[in-house]
């Protein structure tokens, strides 16, 4: 547990993510069968990249980290907002990926839940890029037209006219 926070905080849950992310494959059933959290929990990149510790902030936004483990390690965090495709990745961890070594991994993850749980209907991603400022490294806020596992998984209603999420 990290001083400070609770086991059960969201920030506690997606660091205990991103550390089961390693061991994790998708599990997705048949068609039509409804999307878990857990299921998103999988391996993206033949045992080397995926995705673990999906969150749901409440108000249609999710987070989850994206991780990469062969030849150096790096992990981005990334909060979407599953309606409109928004998104915010930020690199939180890096090592022998460049000439960079760095793990701010639960200081970013505690800034990103407190910044979505202090005033949600007040929340932007350029606020949000702000409070992440010297701690996240290379952010990033863009748009997709793909539906994530996450928003999939938590906010299936929310796709619109985005490309249904696709395992594989």
């Amino acid at each position: 547990m990290t001083q400070g926070l609770p086991a059960d905080s969201g920030a506690a849950r997606l660091r205990k993510g991103i550390g089961a992310a390693a061991l994790a494959l998708l599990v997705t059933g048949g068609a039509g069968q409804a999307l878990t959290p857990e299921d998103c929990n999988r391996t993206t990149h033949v045992s080397h990249g995926g995705e673990a510790g999906h969150r749901d902030f409440g108000g249609t936004r999710v987070g989850y980290a994206e991780w990469w483990s062969q030849e150096g390690v790096y992990t981005d965090l990334v909060v979407m907002e599953c309606g409109t495709g928004a998104f915010l990745r930020t690199r939180v961890r890096e090592e022998r990926v460049s000439d960079r070594y760095f793990d701010r991994t639960e200081k970013a993850a505690d800034l990103i839940e407190r910044a979505l749980a202090a005033a949600p209907e007040l929340f932007s991603f350029r606020r949000l890029a702000e409070a992440l400022d010297g701690t996240g490294r290379d952010i990033e806020i863009g748009r997709t037209d793909i539906e994530t596992c996450a928003c999939a998984a938590f906010y299936p209603e929310a796709r619109g006219d985005k490309t249904p999420f696709a395992a594989g």
